[in-house]
């Protein structure tokens, strides 16, 4: 599958999320508190809300809107009103850029 140049590793620090559009699609891009980047789907399942706004800590994210948290790096809902887990991209950093397979 190709990949998608989402956005400077430089772009993002550490337990920092951002939001990038592809396709007509939102996606989120986290930095885990170890230097790890990751890719899930942009907005909550419960409420559309964009997950790139929540509070990141450590390999999770929570949603700004109701509180579910996901854990970013398996895409699961650990904390409900959300009951649907995120969908999750392969993700790699080269030569300074942040790689994701959608």
């Amino acid at each position: 599958m190709p990949c998608v140049d989402a956005c400077s590793a430089a772009d993002l620090d550490a337990e920092e999320a951002r939001s990038f559009d592809q396709g007509g699609r939102t996606f989120a891009i986290y930095r885990n508190h170890q230097d790890k980047y990751f890719c899930t789907d942009g907005r909550c399942t419960h409420e559309e809300i964009h997950l790139a706004d929540g509070l990141v800590i450590e390999n999770t994210v929570e949603c700004p809107k109701h509180s579910s948290i996901f854990n970013f790096e398996t895409g699961e809902v650990e904390t409900p009103p959300a009951c649907e887990n995120l969908r999750t991209y392969p993700t790699k950093v080269e030569g300074g850029r942040i790689l994701v397979e959608i």
